[in-house]
Parts: structure tokens; C-alpha cells; sequence
């Protein structure tokens, strides 16, 4: 089981989408990742496109293109295969700890025991994740200094 390591993080589509278009809470966990530099947004092409698609479906092609040209600046890009689940997969093939997700259906307890055997994988809602997320502990557990504190505007 490959390491996951607590500084990568994934969004799901309907996580990005929502970020954009509604704000709330996936704009505030959002913005905990965007905010350090040493946390990374990790999405696959698949996943970006999901996205895309959703915004471009709710809002506007071109809000959903420039969307698009901006988070793929701002991720690491991670390849999975053909047909796996853009997140999930995201998530395995980019080490991440966290899946950020409205999917009631991979945050469900079940879900999360039965994924446990195949990677470390902490699957929240937004607004879990925004409550949960303490920077300064992470900081320290993953540094071997003292927490510097936010370095980026995360709207910037």
C-alpha cells in the first residue's frame, strides 16, 4: 500500500465546481490548501475535465475554460488509468491523504473501511475537512520547523 502522505490533498469535481460557482464550504477548504504552499492540490486531467464540464454545464464555457487553464497552474498533475474514478484515482496515483468530496456515497463509512485495505485514504466532506484542517499541527508533524503561517493568498 503506497504511502499517502497528509500535505496532498484531492478535490473532487464536484468539489471544484463548486468552489468556483457556490463558494461555502468547499471555497473555505479550498482555500486551507491554496493558502500554504506546502499543501498540494493533486487532480488528474480526467478529474480537471470532470470539473470543466460541470461548470461549463452550470455556468458558462468560458468561465469554465479560463477555470480550467488557472487549477491546471496550480495542481500536480497525476495519470490514472482509462475508466478508474478521477478522485479516487487522483488521490492513489498522487499519494494523497485526503479526498474532498459531496459524494454521500464514497464518504460513507463503508466505503471508507472497504478503501483502507488499498490506501490511506481520508474521505470528507468539505466542510469536515474546513473544521478538521488545523495548519499549524500539520505543519509541525510534516516540518521540522515552526509554522511559518499562511504564505499565499488563497483567491490570489
Amino acid at each position: 500500500m503506497p504511502e499517502a502522505d497528509p500535505t496532498r490533498v484531492v478535490a473532487d469535481a464536484d468539489v471544484l465546481a463548486a468552489d468556483l460557482l457556490v463558494g461555502g464550504p468547499a471555497r473555505e477548504a479550498l482555500d486551507h490548501v491554496r493558502a500554504h504552499s506546502w499543501v498540494t492540490l493533486v487532480a488528474s486531467d480526467a478529474l480537471l475535465a470532470d470539473a470543466e464540464a460541470v461548470v461549463a454545464d452550470l455556468a458558462d464555457p468560458t468561465l469554465a475554460a479560463d477555470w480550467r487553464e488557472r487549477v491546471e497552474r496550480e495542481r500536480e498533475a497525476v495519470d490514472h488509468p482509462d475508466g478508474d474514478h478521477p478522485g479516487l484515482a487522483s488521490a492513489y496515483r498522487g499519494g494523497a491523504a485526503h479526498l474532498l468530496t459531496f459524494d454521500e456515497g464514497l464518504g460513507s463509512a463503508g466505503a471508507n473501511l472497504s478503501l483502507q485495505a488499498h490506501m490511506q485514504l481520508s474521505i470528507r466532506t468539505p466542510d469536515a475537512f474546513a473544521r478538521l484542517f488545523d495548519a499549524e499541527a500539520l505543519y509541525e508533524a510534516t516540518h521540522d520547523d515552526a509554522y511559518p503561517g499562511p504564505d499565499h493568498d488563497p483567491r490570489g
